[in-house]
């Protein structure tokens, strides 16, 4: 039996900056960090005394005899990039729901790679985990999804992270006083719209829309670098990354118009009347979850005129993938 936990992601500032078709010719660069809500999976071989050959347990639960008929599509090209050709049984829990905009999917995949080579008595580098997510993703799954939450789920951690245009990823953990780094979580606060949305149509627009935007996903990547020096020059107020969350969510809203909706417009309205510096809609867009710079003494008042939305705690994770249960099966049926 492995068990896995693998990391979701908040990012701040730099998304759509890590999409291949602008990275590969701009360079792209965003700021974010891992929290405390995973992605639980449980792999295991599975016996050959059932009608079916593969158990994946999820929202739904499938039994196939064939790797080609599974749905879930992860799972399906996960093992097919593995070659699998015995039984496996796979089940995830998770600690936030799907197409919430918190990497569900990135994570699920970093998870069951890592999963899948410790099933194996085998070793993979966080590079590489990360490496191969993406490639199941954008080249076997043909989602629309960018580059950095396969690289945030793999490494965890708060970090810059560059993607160059010759494909190479680089990961730098942000140094920062460990006091100011308390701050800094203790200033954000996460809220769930309760809107769920498909990642990968939203993206897909906004793949679609990168000629045009050029110019500001230029400006969104241009203040990975000044959030950075916010963050670990102490001389500078940190409110000053909220208000730079205020100007980079204002210019997410013009790559799509199927980033926010008028619901997620009122709901950010509301909260900068009522304590908010700045925040943004997490992930591709169009749903899910809201992170808010708030400083502490507002908090009290923030959360209760917000209180028909779900707060999420956390605190930021650093472990990223990691197998928590390893108990090979040595003589496997």
């Amino acid at each position: 039996m492995i068990i896995s936990r693998t990391p979701h992601r908040i990012s701040f500032f730099g998304g759509g900056t890590d999409y291949p078709d602008y990275y590969l010719k701009h360079c792209g660069k965003v700021l974010g960090a891992c929290v405390d809500k995973y992605c639980y999976l449980s792999v295991r071989r599975l016996p050959p005394f059932f009608d079916h050959k593969h158990r994946i347990v999820y929202s739904k639960i499938e039994n196939v005899s064939d790797i080609n008929t599974i749905v879930h599509p992860s799972v399906r090209e996960t093992l097919k990039y593995f070659k699998i050709d015995y039984g496996v049984s796979i089940h995830h829990d998770g600690d936030i729901p799907a197409r919430s905009g918190m990497g569900s999917s990135s994570a699920f995949t970093v998870g069951l790679i890592h999963s899948i080579y410790a099933l194996q008595g085998r070793i993979v580098t966080r590079e590489d985990l990360a490496r191969e997510a993406i490639y199941i993703e954008q080249s076997m799954i043909g989602e629309n999804v960018g580059s950095q939450d396969q690289s945030f789920a793999a490494h965890g951690g708060l970090n810059v992270i560059s993607f160059l245009a010759n494909g190479k990823i680089i990961v730098e953990p942000i140094v920062i006083n460990p006091d100011r780094l308390v701050e800094f979580e203790r200033s954000l606060v996460l809220v769930y719209t309760g809107i769920s949305r498909i990642a990968s149509e939203v993206a897909g627009d906004k793949i679609k829309n990168i000629p045009k935007n050029e110019k500001n996903l230029s400006q969104m990547k241009d203040m990975v670098d000044e959030a950075y020096d916010i963050l670990v020059n102490e001389g500078r107020d940190l409110k000053e990354f909220g208000c730079l969350m205020n100007e980079s969510w204002l210019l997410k809203k013009t790559l799509s118009n199927k980033v926010s909706n008028p619901v997620i417009d009122a709901l950010y309205e509301r909260a900068m009347k009522h304590g908010a510096i700045g925040g943004k809609l997490l992930g591709a867009g169009g749903g899910g979850f809201m992170v808010f710079f708030v400083e502490q003494e507002r908090q009290h008042d923030f959360k209760q005129a917000l209180n028909d939305y779900l707060n999420v705690p956390f605190t930021f994770d650093f472990d990223g993938s990691k197998i928590i249960v390893y108990q090979p099966q040595r003589r496997p049926l």
